[in-house]
């Protein structure tokens, strides 16, 4: 089967990878443009392009779909399906309609529900136990296409988002290559989402990260989750920024103790929520490196009643 495979991310790694173990003919990889990285801003190949140059395949880099060179570039193609796994911009209708089997998304969570542009974390944030993974064929609406194939996947207490991520592109990629084959054969009835169960998972922004902390402990901690490693959750320790990026959390009170005031006890370093506690483990403040929490206690010199957020 000749496939264009669109991707940028990590999570399309491995679907690209397992396409071309099963020896599906890719005739082009289309990826975002490089985009600056690091501290010196200098362009950098997505994850999808460096996988693309290693195997020697014709890759493809448009800033905008809908420019008329870009139509004209991709309807020289004769493919038989065009494959997308989190490749970070929407489809036009024309590309829609390029392949005789339509265009085949692989969406990190179980349609209808997280659908949009960060399914993986909300999934988190939101409490979830379970996501899983869903092929479906693209139409013009916002991940509303018919179902083709799905698979469950637990969300263990452990998981971040970026855990969670990589886990799920492994079941990902095999489930796109049954997809693949299961509309090769006619074995596959697309079933259409049950549109009322339909819930979102809108990108994130970088204030997504600020951390409320009136909220439930249990809440801020899904956030902590959910939220690494992008755009990462944090507060603010004496007028700078201070990243947490591991905690856990206890449901007792701290009777007397405001939201937000830091609690150095024993080898710990906890912080106070409307309901329960957060219990700290790797922070960071601007500019500096990560460290254990208790370590920056000792070395900020906490003071008794000092808060975060202020």
């Amino acid at each position: 089967m000749k496939l264009i495979f669109c991707g940028t991310p990590r999570f399309a790694l491995p679907t690209l990878e397992k396409l071309i173990e099963e020896q599906f003919d890719i005739e082009l990889v289309v990826t975002k443009p490089d985009e600056p990285a690091g501290r010196g801003h200098e362009l950098t190949a997505s994850p999808v392009k460096q996988a693309a140059h290693q195997h020697r395949l014709l890759i493809f880099q448009p800033e905008k779909l809908n420019h008329p060179a870009t139509r004209t570039f991709l309807s020289t193609f004769y493919v038989e399906a065009i494959v997308v796994a989190a490749y970070g911009y929407i489809l036009p209708q024309w590309m829609l309609e390029l392949a005789p089997l339509g265009c085949i998304n692989l969406h990190a969570s179980l349609l209808p529900k997280y659908r949009g542009a960060a399914p993986i974390p909300w999934a988190i944030i939101r409490g979830e136990k379970e996501t899983g993974v869903t092929t479906m064929r693209l139409d013009r609406g916002m991940d509303t296409g018919d179902i083709l194939l799905s698979r469950a996947e637990p969300i263990y207490s452990e998981d971040t988002a970026e855990t969670l991520s990589m886990r799920l592109s492994l079941p990902g990629a095999e489930l796109m290559v049954e997809t693949l084959r299961g509309l090769e054969r006619g074995a596959i009835q697309p079933c259409p989402q049950d549109n009322p169960r339909a819930s979102y998972a809108p990108r994130l922004r970088k204030e997504d990260g600020r951390i409320d902390w009136s909220l439930e402990s249990e809440e801020i901690w899904r956030r902590v989750r959910g939220l690494n490693p992008w755009p990462g959750a944090f507060s603010t320790f004496r007028g700078k920024l201070l990243h947490i990026w591991t905690a856990s959390f206890a449901c007792e009170s701290l009777p007397g103790v405001a939201p937000g005031t830091l609690i150095l006890a024993e080898n710990r370093l906890e912080v106070a929520c409307r309901v329960g506690h957060l219990i700290l483990g790797e922070v960071q403040l601007e500019g500096r490196k990560r460290l254990s929490a208790f370590d920056f206690a000792r070395g900020a010199r906490i003071k008794p009643g000092e808060k975060l957020g202020i």
